[in-house]
């Protein structure tokens, strides 16, 4: 049985998206689950904090620190897996085909500590985190982690002074680190409620409009919020076996399809991540047959969280990126990988920022 802790953050987190939920927040209703009703005291003092910590920037007795090159910050405004790191991914992917050298900066959340580190191909996700790892595997850039964002930034220039610019992977809310452009990422949850945490989903107030300086990315089929902005698609690229997927050799889809042969006890889908029926129905869709072993965001892998008689487990490359093949035994573990394409029209408006930003190939 789940602790009570749990139960109740599950149930709350429930209630952040329920309908009658979003109809109080959005339509001036009466109903309120009770969770939510119950901690609104603390996302009002949430607000008047970081209502507080605004005007501060505002006045200039606070400032955002300098660096000598431009940030992209990719963030979203509520908590959970929204798409940041797909998102930042591609965002490369667009630096690279523009001539531009651009490097990565984030917390590495889920790793030991917050020291300040730099991420190389032996460094291990337990000390810079996972997404931090794989990103710097996906893209061969430098990649910096720290808490502090700057000092983040600070050192990744030291040690690659040819950089010319810089993207962070979340960091919406980290007000120092100054940011030429950011990309809001939303799916299809949208604002939920309406609500700051703990009430509701947002970890900063919702707005009407997006700044100037911001560019809305939906990693959805329908954007989910009235900004306006960019569609993007996930699909899955296909499959490849976990000693393979180590090795670089890509995902294929003949791998994938073969999956679809074996039968629901033979096959686990396993996904340490915010939303893993995400995963779970992308998989669905496919024809797989499986069972499903929903993990925990930032799951360590410490210990196999599958009994060792398992034939066949489908994980996501988040997961890979902790799970030494030496260790599964006589289970078959297989990597899907994913393909996250944002709409051409968002590559257009991305480039002619970062042109208005005085960036030229290198």
């Amino acid at each position: 049985m789940k602790p009570l802790g749990q139960l109740l953050a599950t149930r709350l987190q429930r209630e952040w998206y329920s309908k009658s939920s979003q109809g109080a927040a959005h339509a001036g209703g009466k109903t309120w689950p009770l969770l939510s009703l119950a901690v609104l005291p603390l996302s009002l003092l949430h607000r008047l904090l970081n209502s507080l910590r605004n005007g501060l920037y505002r006045l200039g007795l606070l400032r955002a620190e300098s660096l000598p090159v431009p940030v992209v910050v990719v963030g979203n405004w509520i908590v959970g897996g929204a798409g940041k790191t797909p998102t930042t991914l591609a965002l490369l992917t667009l630096c690279q085909q523009m001539g531009l050298r651009a490097g990565v900066i984030s917390r590495g959340y889920g790793r030991k500590d917050d020291a300040l580190a730099l991420v190389t191909r032996s460094s291990s996700a337990a000390e810079v985190g996972d997404e931090p790892l794989l990103i710097h595997l996906r893209s061969g850039v430098p990649v910096a982690v720290g808490r502090d964002r700057v000092a983040a930034a600070r050192a990744l220039l030291h040690a690659h002074p040819e950089l010319q610019l810089l993207v962070s992977d979340d960091g919406l809310q980290h007000l120092r680190l100054p940011r030429a452009l950011a990309i809001l990422v939303f799916d299809e949850r949208g604002v939920g409620n309406g609500q700051l945490l703990p009430s509701g989903p947002l970890r900063q107030p919702a707005t009407a409009a997006a700044k100037a300086n911001e560019i809305v990315l939906y990693n959805a089929a329908a954007p989910s919020t009235a900004l306006p902005g960019f569609l993007a698609q996930r699909r899955l690229s296909g499959a490849v076996a976990l000693s393979d997927w180590w090795a670089g050799q890509p995902a294929t889809q003949e791998a994938l399809q073969a999956l679809r042969t074996l039968p629901a006890d033979q096959l686990l889908a396993a996904a340490g991540m915010a939303q893993p029926q995400r995963f779970f129905d992308m998989l669905s869709a496919q024809g797989l047959r499986f069972n499903t072993l929903p993990l925990a965001d930032h799951f360590d892998f410490a210990a196999l969280p599958w009994p060792a008689s398992t034939r066949h487990v489908l994980v996501t490359e988040k997961d890979a990126i902790k799970l030494d093949p030496a260790r599964c035994g006589a289970t078959q573990v297989w990597v899907a990988a994913l393909d996250f394409c944002p709409e051409p029209a968002f590559a257009q408006a991305v480039q002619v920022r970062l042109a208005a930003l005085g960036l030229r190939p290198h």
